[in-house]
């Protein structure tokens, strides 16, 4: 390895015209990635035989009626309206207006609100809600509580103290020109007719899927600028205040550049770029990858130009001392990153696949771009203002831990050991858990309808429970209506479930007496969008509706629980019928264990094999095992804090523990490197210790310097999944470096034997 990386310095320096041709050449690879990454992607395209179609895998479908369901739950665009007066003569006039003014709209193709609904008696009747706006305060009156009690709208269209009105709005996306049709243009349309009726207050807000999603878009696209410019600036103003040169803050911030346009442009050949982590986080984690090892390299080169070395021979020899280390360095973090590849989420797979490519990358940026650099006139400055860099002259005062921490080695390592395995244990209570509004900003109007959603109607996801029933079971048997009626009771009995919504509320809606079963009939008397909506008996089927708060998923866990152990009951009493849980929320609750398995097996496997590289470079399986330490004691802490702030284990959590290992490791790495270095030239432990300290120390408090800064900005993004990874960012490096300055250490100079060694292989070596 000691050989390749000669062999590298020599290249990369020694050949600079052919070194540079070969980067520019990337480079134009990178910029088709940003112009036409088509021409790329489709060489790698195969063709793959088309999927066969639903028709073919079951057969000819069953003839169905050709009706247009209805449905409460397929809105695009939901309007929320509050206010207290509804049922007042210009109140209820405003709300046409508001519907009327809407539907006029050509990108509006249907509105369901409370004076829509389909109409619910036997006779076909006309039936309205809403009277004229001329009728009566009296008729107003009974028209509020004929609607709150109306099961399609009290608690669905209208919330239960009376004062929400949802008006649910599907797009015809052929007339959609831009995103504000799908959101504040709507609102708009329904605020221009509240300001013609003064005297009504009405409060508006904009949700549903639709709006949440440009949301997200817009803030993730705003966010993408705004903090990688602040990231950039910061670790650029770090650099400058630790270097005290502009020749070395601008070779510095070179190379992760040249690294991120390369990644950047790379990814979308792949068609990654559209993944929310990597226009944020991508970016300016692989800034810090690149800063973490181009501050080893340079640091290393600027003393060698201290020490009269030519601007040519810093460069080789800076290479020589520190390549390995990068290349390790690089190796391990790929690893890390890698890991997240076994996950079962997407979007953690797309995302550990770009850190692996930007990893890479950047390794090739940093151990390229910074030697030619400095090898060129610019390197005959670079060590201008060395002597006054602000580690280096405090560095003597930070090595007095060094001489403490030898002299508690025992002491120390005990402590390691000990803390470690107690943090594991305790991150060990971490608990999965997942919510829709953490993929919005808190002070969004999507966010704060969804908190009100919550509030009036017991929440905006849908969920159900599908019931299907064998050939035993007759047409209109009243067993239907019976286990309709037991599934509807169960859901009722859970607090966090939103009353449910099924054949039972619509046929107890309809006129007579007598008990549930013997109504059966009534079915067929049902209009036929409302009798398809929770009934298809040529597919034996039947649905009950409900829904679920924005609480989490594990809020919901032990509901979802006792509910599906409760449907086992009901299918044990009616054998010929099938009962399931379903929906998003039942979905997301289901895999939700999946988390932690891959959060498990991300680290285990990053862990496992680190150990196993560093143990198979260093040839020590010692040095493995005491990698594990000071690599681990990071995560640990992190996940204790999390449990400590009662913070819950989710998809941005796994992320960033597997990131943060990959980056942890690094400074250890660099130490160890240096360690085994020096171990060759003495059999005294504590004096290589001392040397690889010296040699070493200036850049690892550098890096984790520049490397907090870095992620501290991104605490101030207005996404929770940004400030989570970076306050994890910045307190596993925190750490990592506490660790590497006095756990590492204590542990190499109690476990390591003395080398006697050193003179056969410097003179190898040589």
């Amino acid at each position: 390895m000691t050989r390749f990386i000669d062999l590298l310095a020599r290249i990369i320096v020694g050949r600079p015209w052919t070194i540079t041709l070969l980067l520019m050449l990337w480079s134009g690879v990178a910029v088709v990635g940003y112009v036409a990454p088509h021409l790329v992607r489709d060489l790698f395209v195969s063709a793959s035989p088309e999927k066969q179609s639903f028709a073919e895998e079951v057969g000819d479908p069953i003839e169905s009626p050709n009706v247009d369901p209805f449905s409460l739950g397929r809105a695009d665009v939901i309007l929320v309206i509050q206010g207290d007066s509804f049922f007042t003569s210009e109140g209820a006039k405003t709300l046409r207006e508001i519907a009327e003014e809407l539907e006029s709209l050509d990108h509006v193709d249907r509105l369901m609100w409370m004076d829509r609904v389909p109409i619910l008696n036997i006779f076909g009747l006309p039936e309205p809600l809403f009277p004229r706006s001329e009728a009566s305060e009296v008729r107003f009156q009974v028209a509020r509580s004929k609607a709150l009690s109306h099961p399609l709208v009290g608690g669905h269209l209208l919330s239960s103290d009376g004062k929400t009105l949802l008006m649910m709005i599907e797009l015809d996306w052929f007339y959609v020109n831009d995103d504000a049709d799908c959101t504040d243009g709507l609102k708009r349309v329904a605020a221009d007719v509240c300001g013609r009726h003064p005297e009504i207050d009405y409060s508006l807000m904009i949700t549903g899927r639709v709006p949440s999603y440009l949301t997200a878009i817009h803030t993730h696209e705003v966010n993408q600028t705004k903090y990688q410019v602040i990231g950039y600036g910061m670790i650029i103003l770090m650099s400058f205040i630790l270097f005290r040169g502009i020749t070395a803050v601008v070779v510095l911030a070179l190379a992760p550049s040249i690294g991120i346009f390369w990644t950047l442009g790379v990814i979308r050949f792949f068609d990654f770029q559209d993944n929310p982590f990597n226009d944020v986080v991508l970016p300016i984690l692989l800034s810090l990858i690149g800063v973490t090892d181009g501050v080893h390299l340079l640091v290393s080169i600027r003393k060698l130009r201290v020490a009269k070395q030519s601007e040519k021979q810093a460069a080789m020899n800076g290479i020589r001392e520190v390549g390995l280390a990068c290349a390790l360095t690089s190796l391990t973090t790929a690893i890390g990153f890698g890991s997240l590849t076994l996950a079962h989420h997407e979007i953690v797979q797309e995302f550990g696949q770009c850190c692996v490519i930007g990893a890479l990358l950047t390794f090739v940026a940093v151990i390229t771009v910074i030697p030619l650099a400095c090898s060129t006139p610019l390197g005959r400055s670079i060590h201008l203002g060395h002597e006054d860099g602000l580690i280096d002259r405090h560095l003597g005062r930070v090595s007095g831990i060094v001489d403490w921490v030898l002299k508690r080695r025992t002491l120390l390592s005990g402590t390691a050991i000990v803390s470690t395995v107690v943090c594991v244990l305790i991150s060990g209570r971490l608990r999965p858990d997942e919510r829709t509004s953490n993929a919005l900003p808190p002070s969004s109007e999507a966010a704060k309808a969804l908190v009100h959603m919550d509030r009036a109607f017991g929440g905006l996801e849908r969920g159900s429970v599908s019931i299907h029933w064998n050939n035993n079971v007759p047409e209109n048997s009243p067993q239907l209506l019976t286990v309709i009626a037991e599934v509807d009771d169960l859901l009722r009995s859970e607090a966090l479930i939103a009353p449910p919504l099924s054949l039972r509320n619509l046929v107890d809606a309809l006129p007579g007496d007598g008990a549930l079963e013997e109504r059966v009939s009534m079915i067929e008397l049902l209009p036929p969008p409302l009798k398809r909506a929770f009934y298809q008996p040529e597919f034996r089927q039947a649905s009950v509706t409900f829904r679920v708060q924005d609480l989490g998923i594990a809020a919901y866990g032990p509901v979802f629980t006792r509910i599906e152990q409760r449907l086992i009951d009901i299918e044990a009493s009616h054998p010929d019928f099938e009962v399931q849980l379903r929906g998003p929320a039942v979905r997301r609750w289901r895999s939700l264990y999946q988390i932690v398995i891959d959060l498990a097996a991300s680290l285990g496997a990053a862990s496992l094999i680190i150990f196993v590289v560093l143990a198979i470079v260093y040839r020590s399986l010692r040095i493995g095992l005491i990698s594990i330490v000071p690599n681990v004691f990071p995560l640990a802490v992190t996940g204790f804090y999390l449990v400590v702030t009662g913070q819950a284990l989710e998809l941005v959590s796994v992320c960033a523990f597997t990131v943060c290992l990959g980056i942890a490791v690094d400074d250890t790495i660099h130490f160890l490197t240096r360690f085994e270095e020096q171990r060759l030239l003495t059999d005294d432990i504590d004096l290589a210790i001392r040397r690889s300290f010296t040699s070493v120390g200036t850049a690892l408090i550098m890096t984790t310097i520049v490397l907090v800064a870095g992620f501290s900005t991104v605490m101030f993004s207005d996404f929770r999944d940004h400030r989570i990874f970076a306050s994890m960012g910045a307190l596993t490096i925190t750490a990592a470096l506490f660790a590497d300055l006095v756990f590492l250490p204590a542990l190499l100079a109690r476990f390591m034997p003395a080398t006697p060694r050193a003179n056969s292989l410097v003179s190898r070596t040589r």
